[in-house]
């Protein structure tokens, strides 16, 4: 057993089995056969009274190993018989907790008949992240221990317990200061003294006040108003078994939900998500061991709506942070929005009023520039405006310390040029934050001609402290997700020009998972900020010669309707509830007839649909060519992170994929074909047409 990640060895009469697969002790296959075997060497010593299962490192086992889920011939079958197994031991199984039990970690928790955790620990079923249930019974072991109510949150929730809530609930036995091992030989050993009889968690049943009339109906109906996640369902109805029939009996039903959600297109795209997350942290090219620029102050500069949610995000992960503006005014109203943010998280039970004050003693605001010169790292979050943000570069370069990383927060403007102003470009790149900044969890990190190795590294890593998911992307217009954006916008436009309402255009949209349509989207953002992007971008000579490029947004803005903040845009609102604008219709039927667009009433979901999505993946695969994206699941993050594209989708790309690649190219080419391609809009990416000819993915394409 030299090689297994599980060995068995004895601390006096106790048997210790000891789980080693860094970094978080997943179940892999290997680790499966390794618990087989161990249990099974363990059953053959009877001079052992007891055994405890421990975990080397900083956690108990963290969960499964999600890669195997891909492989077809999977089954959880050993591991749930090995469970059996254990929890049907004649001599007392601890378990000893630190880190995170999650999800099979939990599973195997629940099957011993002792658990004692470390204060700090934490416990879950976060499956459902995945799109999948608790496959090793879980769902019904947790019910028996922590009530059916409980278990039906955490389990949709997918939300993890710290150990005191986990020992109120039953999860959690016993609570230790000492370390991990030691504790639970203590306990083992104690229980052998008490000739204490194991106490197995399928033997007992749900507390019926743990199931509240009319619970799970309640929970069903709310899952079954969610088809696209099927896991919800699943945990309702296995939860339902676990309160009604026989653990054995339940065991079955698990089972079949658990094949079920697996095999599902939901659980398929969200795994792709949860390995692309992962893949984005990686850099290709950086030197191994490269060290990192140390950051312990915050600077930011700007303190309107982006700046103050970007303070947030580095106070609440106990940054000292100076927040800089030019007016008193303005600095007094940003850090008036930054206490009212706390004020209503506290209101909402959501964050202590000692804490919100420990947070705010971290921000120190300053109208002087020069007091960023202590800071590790300073972000520039002025007005979109690029002679604006390269004479803020160019001071930066001046106020700052040697060494310090100089960041700009934009959306689509050159990053290299505002790199070349500030006279240190090795030290600049971009910090592309979504609003508001402290809630969404997408950070696109953009990467200069000059950016120093040093400087990304330490810029992703500083990503993962403030709790974002980041993706690099190189200088382009847009980057990643806002250039992808534009031809999204781009379609939609020429839609309303040619007869299809904002309504129509929506719903086809949001049929497919999201949460707005791209109408309604640049409404509640602002029709004036979408058309002072384009107008940036034309100045900056981006634009096709193209006159009814992107006309409707410009009359809109022409007109003084910029969506919700004047009542009027692609929409007319009545408060914040969106209905059909007559106006705006009669300004697309307008600017056709000046352009000589001819109107049309057979546009169809279907078009609207691969208009604006084909269109959008053609362009993401022209990003993969130019090398501005890594790899094709980067894409993904940013779309899923950032711009509320469906996790059950998996992206634009994985959705590509899904339908087939050849499928989008023919539409593509259809689309040139009947509309006309003068200005390249339908031209096939020839990635995208070399991968649709190979059977290859999109997704999974790396540079």
């Amino acid at each position: 057993m030299s090689s297994s990640p599980v060995t068995l060895r004895s601390e006096g009469a106790i048997g210790v089995l000891h789980i080693d697969n860094p970094p978080v002790n997943a179940l892999s296959p290997a680790t499966v056969q390794g618990l087989i075997d161990g249990l099974a060497a363990f059953e053959a010593k009877p001079e052992l009274q007891a055994l405890v299962l421990h975990c080397e490192g900083r956690t108990f086992v963290a969960g499964g190993d999600i890669a195997a889920f891909e492989d077809p011939a999977f089954s959880a079958a050993p591991f749930n018989s090995f469970l059996g197994r254990l929890e049907a031991c004649g001599r007392p199984v601890i378990a000893a907790i630190h880190g995170t039990a999650l999800g099979g970690g939990l599973e195997l928790a629940m099957a011993c008949h002792w658990r004692v955790a470390t204060p700090t620990a934490r416990v879950g079923l976060p499956e459902v992240k995945l799109g999948l249930i608790p496959g090793s019974l879980g769902t019904q072991r947790l019910p028996r221990l922590a009530g059916a109510e409980l278990a039906l949150d955490l389990m949709l929730s997918g939300r993890m317990l710290d150990a005191a809530r986990a020992r109120a609930a039953g999860i959690v036995d016993e609570i230790s200061d000492l370390p991990p091992l030691q504790a639970a030989l203590a306990r083992a050993q104690a229980l052998v003294n008490e000739k204490w009889a194991p106490r197995r968690t399928s033997a007992l049943t749900v507390p019926p006040a743990s199931l509240p009339d009319g619970l799970l109906d309640k929970a069903l109906a709310q899952a079954k108003a969610k088809p696209q996640y099927p896991a919800h369902e699943a945990i309702v109805e296995c939860v339902r078994a676990a309160a009604t029939l026989p653990f054995a009996q339940g065991e079955q039903v698990e089972a079949q939900w658990f094949a079920r959600v697996l095999r599902s297109g939901t659980s398929k795209a969200m795994r792709h998500l949860f390995f692309a997350e992962r893949a984005a942290e990686k850099i290709p090219g950086l030197p191994k061991g490269l060290a990192l620029r140390p950051v312990q102050k915050v600077g930011v500069l700007g303190a309107g709506t982006m700046g103050g949610g970007i303070a947030m995000c580095f106070i609440n992960a106990g940054f000292e942070t100076v927040l800089v503006e030019a007016s008193a005014e303005a600095l007094e109203r940003g850090m008036a929005t930054i206490r009212k943010n706390y004020d209503s998280t506290v209101s909402k039970g959501k964050l202590s009023a000692e804490e919100r004050d420990r947070r705010l003693a971290r921000l120190t605001p300053s109208l002087h520039d020069t007091d960023l010169g202590s800071c590790d790292i300073v972000i520039e979050a002025v007005f979109e405006n690029m002679a604006l943000k390269q004479q803020i570069a160019a001071r930066l370069g001046q106020v700052c310390k040697p060494g310090a990383i100089i960041a700009t927060n934009t959306s689509t403007l050159d990053v290299d040029a505002i790199a070349q102003a500030s006279g240190r470009p090795a030290d600049v790149l971009g910090t592309h934050f979504f609003s508001p900044a402290n809630v969404m969890r997408l950070l696109e990190v953009v990467r200069g001609a000059q950016t120093a190795p040093d400087v990304l590294a330490t810029v992703m890593g500083l990503a993962k402290r403030i709790g974002k998911v980041a993706a690099v992307s190189g200088v382009c217009y847009g980057f990643i997700g806002n250039r992808m954006a534009e031809v999204y916008m781009r379609e939609a436009e020429f839609l309303l020009l040619e007869g299809a309402t904002p309504g129509q255009i929506d719903k086809a949209i949001e049929s497919l998972g999201l949460a707005m349509g791209p109408c309604r989207m640049l409404d509640m953002a602002g029709i004036d900020v979408g058309a002072k992007t384009v107008i940036e971008y034309e100045k900056a000579g981006g634009l096709p010669p193209d006159a009814t490029y992107r006309v409707v947004v410009r009359k809109l803005f022409e007109l003084g309707q910029f969506g919700q903040k004047t009542g009027a845009g692609y929409y007319r609102y009545e408060g914040r509830t969106p209905v059909a604008n007559p106006e705006t219709q009669a300004t697309c039927a307008a600017l056709a007839q000046q352009h000589g667009i001819a109107r049309r009433g057979d546009i169809t979901d279907a078009e609207i649909i691969e208009r604006l999505i084909y269109s959008m993946v053609n362009e993401g695969a022209r990003i993969l060519e130019e090398g501005i994206a890594y790899r094709g699941s980067d894409i993904d993050v940013v779309w899923t992170a950032g711009y509320g594209f469906p996790d059950f989708q998996g992206g634009p790309m994985f959705l590509a994929d899904e339908r087939g690649l050849a499928h989008v190219v023919q539409r593509l080419d259809h689309y040139a074909a009947t509309r006309g391609n003068p200005y390249g809009y339908w031209t096939v990416s020839p990635l995208l047409r070399r991968l649709a000819s190979e059977g290859g993915r999109l997704s999974q394409y790396a540079g």
